[in-house]
């Protein structure tokens, strides 16, 4: 690594490292239990009058029914949009006169809520939030609102490189998988989701059972007990077992897709089988993948491929661990004529991680960056809480703040170079193009036959 990067990177690292070591001591995780039973984990924070609640529910987008893939999307937008005896605008005025934020989101794993508010208007928005999601309306009006805002989005998805090969390598790592289809759907299962299949998600999906909940903010357990039975007491207890997810590895190792487009840059999507976040080598991973190409400027594939050969002007790996599976996965843009130079380059980096792993002052350096770095996710009331309820769906335990930094400290030299070589394997990736390439070929069509 150049002297000039490897400076820069290591002081934003002590920089950070700076910050840790107030920050991190600031933050007691404390479990709050209600009366009637629903847990919550709370960071109490007085210094403003602000409370952030996150909130998920165990089961995402993987549990779309066939053909109707979006459905937990269209749910998600749908939920603010009127509930109880308010219609949408209603619904919408009550939260924009006490400046509440309220929002819903979905994953491959689970369904998201997001609720920051005001102390003094607190009461008022967890009886909002309950409202939407125990009586939801789903008004037809919303509903064709909601809806032609999501087709608006997939067509404008539809023509953007990068979104057509993320996409497609969705398909190709996991083909007959429900990882494979797309959270937000297709133009046609968005429109075949009916009104019925939304009253269906949200009195089958939210239930008490598979409900975990952050809190952050100007709020002590005494106070939050009872708005933790008035958020979600209308909820019930449990509505049996999910349907099962089946548990996958990434297939599609080695295929090229090529998808023309005409367009003068390129954009490559990759990825090859992970590692899931309990593998008790996971934080090795994270680290070598950090020194691979997870850490922008610093990482050997920014130095390698854009630094010193100026081949894309973007570069990037990252872990996706998911419930029943997981990916290494990266992404590239170059120019149409440097794509065949700029993937060679990238497997070459690949297999000499495999083979040598980081070395001493790569993996300490990383270290420095990512345990310094961890509090400046922790300088909001909603990053905490969101990270809360991470912490809860991911099982890391209560203590995980506390713990984290040793976590990723006593992973030695000796284990990250174990793991690249297990981990890691160039002539694994699928590949997915999609410009006007030159220097490579494709070895398979696109799933669908676009290509």
């Amino acid at each position: 690594m150049s002297l000039r990067i490897r400076a820069t990177a290591l002081i934003a690292g002590l920089v950070l490292a700076a910050f840790a070591a107030t920050s991190a001591r600031a933050v007691e995780v404390r479990r709050v239990v209600s009366d009637g039973g629903i847990e919550a984990w709370l960071v109490e924070d007085h210094s403003n009058p602000i409370v952030s609640l996150e909130l998920a529910f165990r089961g995402g987008a993987s549990l779309d029914p066939e053909g109707k893939a979006g459905l937990a999307n269209v749910v998600s937008g749908l939920l603010d949009e009127g509930a109880g005896d308010l219609d949408s605008q209603a619904f919408q005025r009550k939260l924009a006169e006490d400046a509440i934020k309220l929002s819903f989101d979905v994953g491959r794993d689970s369904f998201r809520g997001s609720l920051q508010t005001m102390k003094e208007n607190l009461d008022k928005a967890i009886g909002l939030l309950s409202l939407s999601l125990a009586q939801p309306r789903f008004d037809e009006e919303p509903i064709r609102r909601i809806k032609s805002q999501i087709l608006a989005n997939l067509a404008r998805k539809s023509q953007d490189p990068s979104s057509i090969a993320n996409r497609t390598l969705d398909r190709v790592v996991f083909p007959d998988h429900p990882y494979g289809r797309p959270v937000e759907g297709t133009q046609d299962s968005v429109k075949a989701v009916t009104r019925a299949d939304m009253q269906e998600f949200a009195a089958t999906r939210f239930a008490r059972d598979r409900l975990v909940v952050g809190v952050a903010g100007d709020i002590t357990p005494a106070e939050l007990k009872p708005l933790l039975d008035k958020a979600f007491g209308d909820l019930p207890e449990s509505n049996g077992d999910l349907p099962p997810v089946p548990e996958v590895e990434a297939r599609g190792e080695g295929d090229i897709v090529v998808i023309e487009e005409p367009v003068p840059q390129s954009w490559i999507a990759f990825a090859h089988n992970g590692i899931r976040r309990d593998d008790p080598d996971y934080y090795a991973a994270n680290l070598v993948e950090y020194v691979l190409g997870g850490g922008s400027f610093a990482s050997r594939l920014y130095e390698e491929v854009r630094e010193k050969r100026g081949l894309v002007y973007s570069i990037y790996t990252y872990l996706q661990p998911m419930d029943h599976g997981a990916l290494v996965a990266g992404g590239l843009g170059t120019s149409n004529a440097s794509v065949g130079q700029a993937l060679s380059v990238v497997r070459e980096e690949w297999r000499r991680m495999a083979e040598e792993g980081p070395t001493a002052e790569e993996l300490a350096d990383a270290k420095t960056y990512m345990t310094g770095s961890f509090p400046l996710r922790l300088s909001s009331t909603g990053s905490i809480a969101g990270i809360l309820t991470a912490m809860q769906l991911e099982n890391l335990g209560i203590d995980y703040i506390d713990r984290r930094k040793e976590l990723i400290e006593k992973v030695t030299l000796e284990q990250a170079r174990r793991v690249a070589s297990e981990l890691l394997n160039p002539d694994n990736l699928a590949v997915v193009v999609v410009g006007k390439p030159e220097g490579v070929e494709a070895t398979r069509p696109a799933p669908g036959g676009r290509s």
